[in-house]
């Protein structure tokens, strides 16, 4: 069930909805260069910084599982008004935090609301756009963190650098007041499946039903494992770089936003070629092709600085490029009713692999002399492991309209769009 929109009323939903995303990219992204700058500040520890870094993942993840239980409850237009006014908050209250324990709880706030959001973004997605065109319209999503890679980032460092590390906070809550102010005229009311709306005494049931589905369980456990193969390798490339091949750390602004620029212009085409030759064929191809990039960087002789900018490019396009069409595959997996519950349940999986794909590439590596990075091979054959085995289970990731026999059958009242796979 979609709400009908004109072309240039969908087409500016949905660059609101990236520039929504972008600002919560952003502001988990921009946390990593600032990492000197805010221990200096607070005296801290690097552990005590990695705390407040992962205090968000861990609070965005149990805030992705608990919207399951409310997000189909409510408008999705009131729903995004109200967390992305708390969201702006958070920001507001990292930029004036004055010690670190105020600043850990207002990362902790940020991940509370951030989390939803991705979720809310992606179910308002579905409801307006129709599943033949669901992939190129989660590729003009997901170019929000292109323009972070491109612009939102170094703009940060940059204004951290000039004005204290809390200035990029303070841009947040600037364009987050500018994206609310015109989400509120642009994004329709949607209320469309509330009326399937569960009684509150089913919610944690259906909660339970929701996570244990099999259809489900299928669909999360290829997020894990792709999540978590992600970051077996992402997090580790910028200190490979610096200790392993002496880049220097602000020629690393040319490196992300070559690949921002790239995943920009090759996002929206990915999402396309998903709705013409299915979602499944093509998660697989790009799946396949990024083995080479991932091993190549994790296995990286010297190059010029001016190849590995491009390299870097290649690599971006080829990572971006199997989660475009994965993503849209996963807008298929619930019923109408339930797929707000279900992309926040999935958004809490993500953040479940991110954060264990990270720990886990963590304990793998250690520092030689120098300040080198020892073990990142290891890193990178386990992560193509990991792809070759979402490459064999996608095929068991099924659609609501495809697995209908062997689950829950949708309501009677609902009829699930058709889906080409």
């Amino acid at each position: 069930m979609t709400t009908s929109l004109t072309p240039l009323r969908e087409r500016t939903l949905l660059w609101l909805l990236a520039l929504t995303q972008f600002t919560v990219i952003m502001d988990f992204m921009v946390m990593m260069p600032l990492g000197p700058q805010i221990m200096h500040a607070f005296a801290i520890t690097p552990a005590a910084f990695a705390t407040a870094v992962s205090a968000y993942s861990l609070c965005s993840g149990l805030s992705g599982l608990l919207a399951a239980t409310y997000i189909d409850r409510f408008d999705r237009r009131r729903l995004l008004q109200v967390a992305y006014a708390l969201f702006a908050l958070s920001n507001l209250a990292c930029a004036l935090a004055t010690n670190f324990h105020l600043l850990l709880a207002a990362r902790a706030f940020a991940g509370l609301t951030g989390g939803v959001l991705g979720s809310i973004v992606m179910a308002i997605v579905s409801d307006v756009i129709p599943a033949a065109r669901r992939g190129a319209a989660t590729g003009v999503i997901m170019t929000a963190f292109s323009i972070a890679a491109i612009a939102g980032v170094p703009a940060g460092v940059l204004l951290g650098a000039h004005y204290g590390w809390s200035a990029p906070f303070l841009l947040l809550v600037l364009l987050s007041v500018a994206i609310w102010l015109a989400g509120s005229r642009v994004v329709p009311s949607l209320t469309g499946h509330l009326g399937q709306r569960t009684p509150l005494a089913q919610v944690l049931p259906n909660l339970w039903r929701l996570l244990t589905l099999p259809r489900h369980l299928k669909a999360f456990a290829l997020t894990f494992t792709m999540m978590a193969g992600h970051m077996l390798v992402i997090p580790f490339i910028a200190p490979m770089l610096v200790g392993n091949h002496g880049i220097a750390p602000q020629q690393l602004s040319w490196l992300y936003m070559a690949g921002g620029a790239a995943t920009f212009m090759t996002s929206r085409a990915v999402g396309r070629l998903a709705d013409r030759y299915g979602k499944r064929r093509v998660f697989r191809v790009m799946a396949l092709v990024s083995l080479a990039p991932v091993l190549f960087v994790t296995h990286l002789p010297a190059l010029p600085f001016l190849a590995l900018v491009a390299f870097f490019a290649l690599f971006m396009i080829s990572m971006s490029g199997r989660m475009v069409p994965m993503q849209a595959l996963l807008t298929t997996i619930p019923e109408p009713a339930r797929r707000g519950a279900f992309l926040s349940a999935n958004s809490a999986v993500q953040a479940l692999g991110t954060g264990i794909g990270a720990w886990l590439g963590g304990q793998w590596l250690t520092n030689g002399a120098n300040g080198a990075i020892i073990g990142f091979g290891q890193n990178g054959w386990i992560a193509a492991a990991l792809t070759c085995v979402a490459v064999l289970w996608v095929s068991r990731v099924r659609g609501a309209s495809e697995d209908v026999p062997n689950d829950v059958a949708a309501p009677a009242s609902v009829a699930p769009a058709a889906v080409k796979s």
